[in-house]
């Protein structure tokens, strides 16, 4: 399973989401720009001692992401965003599939978020905007690697 980070902001975030990575498995990919200098000692020292443990992969932009990800190799593109009908925990993961995580921020704009195959979402209660960006990666990974994989 793959996980994409559209320009995130925070690079503790980012070291978070390494550790999450390493333990569940997967792989991740950071759509740069970042909203931060994109520090490897500093991620290191978020991340402890699972940066070596996961394949991490920049790309300078979303377009060569896409490129690379998505049509090059036929995965599937499936954005988690606030935005969605489709609840995470009913949705059946593919073995291929990327899941796209948008910028702390303001999530992705509107024209990648039409690219994406598939939307998804995490129930939560309406009074709130969203989750923090590593909570989030964290609770629909660990259902994508637990649902069946096709």
């Amino acid at each position: 399973m793959k996980i994409a980070l559209y320009q995130p902001d925070m690079a503790g975030n980012v070291g978070s989401i390494i550790r999450t990575i390493a333990c569940l498995g997967g792989e991740l990919h950071i759509i740069e720009p970042c909203g931060f200098v994109f520090d490897v000692q500093k991620i290191r020292r978020s991340a402890m001692d699972y940066f070596d443990k996961i394949k991490l992969i920049r790309h300078s932009s979303f377009e060569e992401f896409y490129h690379a990800e998505i049509e090059e190799k036929g995965s599937r593109l499936v954005l988690a965003t606030t935005k969605a009908q489709t609840y995470y925990h009913k949705f059946q993961f593919f073995k291929n599939d990327v899941i796209l995580f948008g910028k702390e921020s303001a999530g992705v704009p509107q024209e990648i978020a039409d690219k994406s195959d598939k939307k998804i979402k995490i129930l939560m209660q309406n009074e709130v905007r969203s989750l923090n960006l590593a909570v989030s990666v964290a609770i629909i990974l660990s259902r994508a690697m637990i649902s069946p994989l096709i």
